[in-house]
C-alpha cells in the first residue's frame, strides 16, 4: 500500500520508521506543517541503518496544513495514498477525515474526533460521545467502499483487539472489559516530563470520563474517579489507576456482548495533581488568549513549554503496558478473569528503532493493522472499530515486530477498589 502520514510527531516519525522496513508499504509519504519535522522523520528512518536504497527511495517528506480539508485531499491524490494515517492531535481529525474521503482513500487515526460534554449535566449524562461525528458518516463511506478504521493505536486500539480475542477465545460470557494502562517509566533529568502528548493526555483525563454499561447504556462520572489499585505483569506491579475518557468505552459495546465496560489510567499521584492545577488555573482552555498583541490558546502554551515527548528517549527507562482486563464466565463454565497485554521496554525500542517506548508502542499498532489492509485480511467498509475485524491475523503480525503480546490469568490479582486498598 501507499501510505500518507499527516503529522510528523512522535508517533508519526515512529511510524515512518516502523513501516518503512515491511514490504507491505511501497511508498511512506510523511507530512507535517512544518517541513523540517517531515523531513527529519525520513531521516531518521533512513539513519537507523535498517533500509536499502530501494527501501529508502519509498520515503518522502512534504508540507501540508492538517487543518485545510482540501490540501489533505489535493496531497493525497498528487502521492498516489491508498490510505491516510492521520498521527495529528484528534483535534485535526475533522479535516483529515475528510480530506481522505474526498480523495477516496481509506483512513486510519488513533484517536478519535472529540466529544462536547453534556451541557447541563458533564458528570451523569454524555453529550457528544468520542467519534460519533465519525460514524454518523458510516454509510457514505460504506457506499464508496472505503474503510476508516477508527481508533487504532494501542490504546484505544490493541486494547480493542484484544477485547475481540477474549470474547472470541477465552469467555463464554463477559461481565466486565476493563483497559487498564500503566508503566515504570521514569524520565532522568526532568521534574515533569510526558511521554505522551499533554494536548490529548489534558483532553481525555480532564473531560468526563466515559462508562458503559448494558442496563443503563453510556454514562459518565467525575475526572479520576473510582480508584483501584491494578496489578500490572512483568514485574511493572502495582499501580492506582482512576478513570478517564476514552474510545474503548464507545467502541467495544458496538461490537462486543458485554455488561460493563471501563478505561483507566495509571497516571500517579503527582500527575493528577499537575492536571488539576493546570486546570484550577485554566491552563487547561483551547481558547486563544491575548498574550502582548498574540493570541495563543493556554493549552498550546503548556505544551510547548513542556519537553517534546519524541526527544525524551535517550533519558528514559522503563517499560510501558497497555491491555485489557477481562472478567466473567470462562469457555468450560468457571469464573475467569484475564489480562491481554503489551509490554514495551524503552532499552529495546530505542536500541532498535531509535524512538522511545510509549510512541513505538503507539505506531507500531497501525502499522500492523495498515499491512493488513494492504493485504485484504483486514477489510470492512464504513466507520469501524478494531474490534469488528478478526484478532487472530493482527496479533500474530504484531509478533513478527519484535515485541510479543501475552495474557494471564487474573483471579488472584484483580483490581481492588482504593477504599479497600493496603495504605
Amino acid at each position: 500500500m501507499r501510505v500518507l502520514v499527516i503529522g510528523s510527531g512522535g508517533v508519526g516519525s515512529a511510524f515512518v520508521s516502523i513501516a518503512a522496513r515491511r514490504d507491505a508499504f511501497s511508498h511512506i509519504a510523511v507530512a507535517d506543517i512544518d517541513p523540517e519535522r517531515s523531513a527529519r522523520a525520513v531521516t531518521e528512518a533512513i539513519d537507523t541503518g535498517e533500509l536499502d536504497a530501494d527501501r529508502a527511495a519509498c520515503l518522502s517528506a512534504h508540507t501540508v496544513d492538517a487543518t485545510d480539508e482540501r490540501a489533505v485531499s489535493a496531497l493525497a491524490r498528487d502521492t498516489g495514498a491508498d490510505v491516510v494515517l492521520n498521527a495529528c492531535d484528534p483535534r485535526f481529525n475533522p479535516p483529515i477525515f475528510q480530506g481522505a474521503f474526498a480523495a477516496g482513500c481509506h483512513y486510519v487515526d488513533m484517536a478519535m474526533h472529540l466529544s462536547e460534554p453534556h451541557p447541563t449535566e458533564p458528570y451523569a449524562k454524555t453529550g457528544r460521545r468520542l467519534g460519533d461525528a465519525q460514524f454518523a458518516q458510516s454509510p457514505v463511506w460504506r457506499n464508496r467502499g472505503l474503510m476508516a478504521l477508527v481508533g487504532m493505536g494501542v490504546e484505544p486500539g490493541f486494547s480493542d483487539v484484544a477485547a475481540r480475542y477474549a470474547a472470541d477465545h477465552l469467555f463464554s460470557h463477559i461481565a466486565e472489559i476493563g483497559v487498564r494502562d500503566g508503566a515504570d517509566l521514569v524520565v532522568d533529568g526532568h521534574d515533569f516530563a510526558p511521554t505522551f502528548s499533554i494536548w490529548t493526555t489534558i483532553e481525555e483525563c480532564l473531560n468526563p470520563p466515559v462508562i458503559y454499561e448494558r442496563d443503563r447504556g453510556w454514562f459518565t462520572t467525575a475526572p479520576f474517579s473510582e480508584p483501584e489499585i491494578f496489578t500490572f505483569p512483568d514485574g511493572i506491579g502495582p499501580i492506582e489507576c482512576v478513570n478517564v475518557e476514552h474510545e474503548e468505552v464507545i467502541l467495544i459495546p458496538r461490537w462486543i456482548e458485554v455488561d460493563r465496560v471501563t478505561f483507566k489510567y495509571g497516571l500517579g499521584r503527582e500527575f493528577i495533581q499537575v492536571l488539576k492545577t493546570l486546570q484550577k488555573l485554566d491552563l487547561v482552555s483551547t481558547d486563544p488568549v491575548e498574550v502582548r498583541g498574540v493570541r495563543v490558546s493556554p493549552r498550546d502554551v503548556v505544551a510547548a513549554a513542556l519537553p517534546d515527548p519524541a526527544t525524551l528517549g535517550e533519558n528514559m527507562r522503563g517499560r510501558t503496558c497497555a491491555g485489557t482486563w477481562v472478567r466473567g464466565t470462562g469457555t468450560d463454565g468457571n469464573p475467569r478473569e484475564v489480562y491481554v497485554y503489551h509490554v514495551v521496554d524503552n532499552d529495546w525500542s530505542m536500541r532498535e528503532y531509535r524512538h522511545q517506548a510509549v510512541v513505538w508502542q503507539t505506531a507500531v499498532m497501525p502499522a500492523v493493522a495498515i499491512e493488513l489492509m494492504a493485504t485484504g485480511t483486514w477489510h470492512r467498509s464504513g466507520v469501524v472499530g478494531p474490534e469488528a475485524l478478526p484478532p487472530e491475523p493482527f496479533l500474530e503480525l504484531l509478533n513478527t515486530h519484535g515485541v510479543a503480546w501475552d495474557w494471564a490469568e487474573y483471579l488472584d490479582r484483580a483490581p481492588r477498589d482504593m477504599e479497600h486498598a493496603d495504605g
